[in-house]
C-alpha cells in the first residue's frame, strides 16, 4: 500500500513546495510594487540616474528572486477636470513604458477621489511589476507564470513630479 502511496505523496509535496514558492515570489512582487511607487511619490523633480536608482531598489525587494525576470514600469498619471487621465512620463525597465500623452484608464474610484484634490490636473503615480515566476518542478504546467501588481500612490511633497529626461518641467 505504500508502494502505491508514495508516488501521489511526493507529487503533493512537490506542488506544494512550488505553490509556496509561488506564493513567495507574489509576495515579493507586491513588496516590490509599494517600494517603487512609495519611494517615487516622495520625489519633486527626478533625474535619470534617480529613477534608475528607485527601479533597482525593486530588485533588492526581490532578492532572493532573480530580477531578470520582472518587468517594472513606474509612470505619473495625470488627471483633468472632466475626469480624463493621461500619461505625464514613463519609465521602465525589462519592458516598455507606457507612451506619454496616451489615454489611461483608471479605476472609478481613483477618479472620484481626485475630485477632492481641490486643484486641476491632478497627479497619481502608477508603480507596475510583473515577475514570470518558473516553478521547479513544473506541476502547474510548462513556462513560467506571472504574478503582476500595481498601484496608485499620489505625490507626497508636491502637486507632480518633474522628470525632465521626458520634458516634465512643470505641472
Amino acid at each position: 500500500e505504500f508502494a502505491m502511496i508514495m508516488p501521489v505523496l511526493t507529487i503533493i509535496f512537490l506542488a506544494t513546495y512550488d505553490g509556496g514558492r509561488a506564493l513567495a515570489a507574489y509576495m515579493k512582487v507586491r513588496s516590490a510594487t509599494y517600494a517603487l511607487a512609495a519611494i517615487t511619490n516622495q520625489y519633486t523633480t527626478i533625474q535619470s540616474s534617480d529613477i534608475q536608482a528607485i527601479v533597482g531598489a525593486t530588485s533588492v525587494v526581490l532578492a532572493p528572486y532573480s530580477s531578470a525576470p520582472a518587468v517594472v514600469v513606474i509612470s505619473q498619471i495625470e488627471i483633468n477636470t472632466g475626469g480624463k487621465a493621461t500619461v505625464s512620463w514613463s519609465y521602465a525597465l525589462n519592458g516598455t513604458a507606457l507612451t506619454q500623452g496616451s489615454s489611461v484608464t483608471i479605476p472609478a474610484g481613483l477618479v472620484a477621489a481626485s475630485n477632492t484634490c481641490g486643484n486641476y490636473p491632478c497627479y497619481l503615480i502608477f508603480g507596475q511589476v510583473s515577475y514570470t515566476y518558473t516553478p521547479l518542478f513544473g506541476f502547474f504546467g510548462s513556462g513560467g507564470i506571472t504574478l503582476a501588481d500595481s498601484l496608485y500612490v499620489t505625490p507626497r511633497s508636491s502637486a507632480c513630479i518633474f522628470y525632465p529626461p521626458e520634458n516634465v518641467a512643470s505641472c
